[in-house]
């Protein structure tokens, strides 16, 4: 079982900054992938970011990269979400979802799918 608690959403301005923060709790979390997904109205659940426990490598969604960026905590077993540049597309609800490792390829963790735990989201809304 792993528990994730969201944090750090709020309002901000087109070209604004925002920090995430999901705090996580567990046994056996370097055995997890992390990810960052986000729902806009009316549109489905998308894959934003992830990182592994361990090693820390990363993976993004093409429409973030280069403007949001995933790292982790191990000593505080947290993970953040850095976003910069934010557009008014990027206005959601983000959650942060835990996957067991089952795959070395980071690809099959682009989908919600193979994620077991999620948190309750939390909102990011940017103006224009």
């Amino acid at each position: 079982q792993v528990q994730l608690v969201e944090s750090g959403g709020g309002f901000v301005q087109a070209g604004g900054s925002l920090r995430l923060s999901c705090a996580a709790a567990g046994n056996n979390l370097s055995n997890y992938i992390m990810g960052w997904f986000r729902q806009a109205p009316g549109k489905e659940r998308e894959f934003v970011a992830g990182i592994r426990w361990t090693g820390g490598s990363t993976f993004y969604a093409d429409s973030v990269k280069g403007r949001f960026t995933i790292s982790r905590d191990n000593a505080k077993n947290t993970v953040y979400l850095q976003m910069n540049s934010l557009k008014p597309e990027d206005t959601a609800v983000y959650y942060c979802a835990a996957a067991p490792v089952r795959y070395s390829s980071a690809s099959y963790y682009y989908r919600e799918y193979f994620y077991s735990y999620w948190g309750q989201g939390t909102q990011v809304t940017v103006s224009s």
